[in-house]
């Protein structure tokens, strides 16, 4: 095949599916970082025709992504990053941006407990991003009275002000945000909901995600370490309720990766029992009107932060915290961060918190 090289290099879109990712679930290849690169700096431009990307993300999606094509993507979606560092370094918190539907959304609860706690956090979504287009973040925000839709500055400075901090993707990664109408055509997820929540707004040096698998949580560590722009210290995966940043009620797994001072790094994996902090609920008691997601999770965030449940998801919420004090180090155990967590909402300073990010 004749391939003219274009302002991109000599792997358009066409040619990868042709020679590399699109000739079978069995034969398909693994792209190299240059040609992995190439293809999402195409996306990026809107180079390909629709017909096409189509074609190249469900490739992908069948093939299954390796971390160095993952690494790719990640960092070329940096370079069009607009990263705004505050002086806290806080713990990143990379939810699913496309939501849930189903159950209370408890990082913004958890995330506010856990600043107030002594462990500034950042959080980031965007507004109904495909394929659920369901409530994230944001939303919960929006229904507490607190500001959103800031530029990057101004979300540092919040975390900064607050130890809380909302970044905004349509503000912060626009690159991203262009390609909505196109992602909202395919129906199904593509690497973009993958890559966006490790975006790291913040650059933070702690990463906390959520994953559905232990295999795919390897991957996402292996992914931040074959990034050349990624430089963390620690990251923390687990298998979140409906694939978002909220531990499962009775059995979640943990895979915990810690950079290490001597350059060597250690990669583990341990289990959070709720049972055994004396937390006796299952999935559905965490369940709220599925019209109604981001409401429900506003008021049940407002009543707990004041102090005013002793229930199911109060413990929820003190777990979700103690874990986020615990990524970064600020406790030497799930059970510390637990006691400091639940000290920290019958103080008030966890209400306190919130009424500096309505007033900020």
């Amino acid at each position: 095949m004749a391939v003219v090289e274009s302002e991109f290099g000599e792997w358009p879109l066409k040619r990868l599916m042709t020679e590399a990712v699109g000739t079978g679930t069995k034969s398909a290849e693994d792209m190299s970082r240059e040609q992995a690169s190439e293809a999402m700096r195409r996306i990026l431009a809107g180079e390909p025709d629709h017909t096409t990307l189509g074609a190249f993300w469900l490739a992908n999606r069948w093939k299954h992504n390796n971390a160095e094509e993952l690494a790719a993507y990640a960092d070329v979606m940096a370079e069009g990053v607009e990263y705004a560092e505050p002086d806290a370094d806080p713990v990143d918190c990379g939810a699913n941006y496309d939501g849930k539907g189903k159950t209370a959304i408890l990082g913004v609860a958890a995330g506010v407990v856990a600043a107030a706690a002594g462990t500034p956090v950042v959080v980031h979504s965007g507004d109904r991003v495909p394929t659920q287009k369901q409530d994230a973040y944001k939303h919960v925000l929006d229904e507490l009275g607190v500001r959103t839709e800031l530029d990057p500055e101004e979300s540092a400075d919040m975390v900064d002000d607050t130890g809380f901090g909302f970044y905004y993707q349509p503000r912060f990664n626009p690159a991203i945000h262009a390609l909505w109408e196109r992602r909202d055509n395919m129906g199904v997820r593509t690497f973009v909901n993958t890559i966006e929540t490790i975006a790291n707004p913040a650059n933070a040096s702690v990463h906390l995600g959520s994953f559905y698998h232990l295999a795919f949580a390897k991957k996402m560590v292996d992914t931040f370490e074959e990034s050349e722009h990624h430089d963390l210290d620690r990251v923390l995966m687990f298998q979140g309720m409906e694939g978002y940043d909220d531990i499962r009620p009775g059995y979640t797994k943990v895979a915990e990766w810690t950079a290490g001072d001597d350059g060597e790094a250690t990669f583990d994996d341990f289990d959070i029992e709720t049972a055994e902090y004396g937390m006796d609920f299952e999935y559905d008691d965490l369940g709220v009107d599925e019209d109604d997601v981001a409401g429900d999770s506003a008021e049940i965030t407002e009543s707990v932060l004041a102090g005013d449940r002793e229930d199911r998801f109060a413990d929820a919420v003190a777990l979700n915290a103690a874990l986020r004090i615990y990524a970064r180090e600020d406790v030497d155990s799930i059970d510390e961060g637990l006691e400091l967590a639940r000290e920290t909402i019958a103080s008030g300073d966890a209400e306190a918190v919130l009424e500096d990010l309505r007033a900020f």
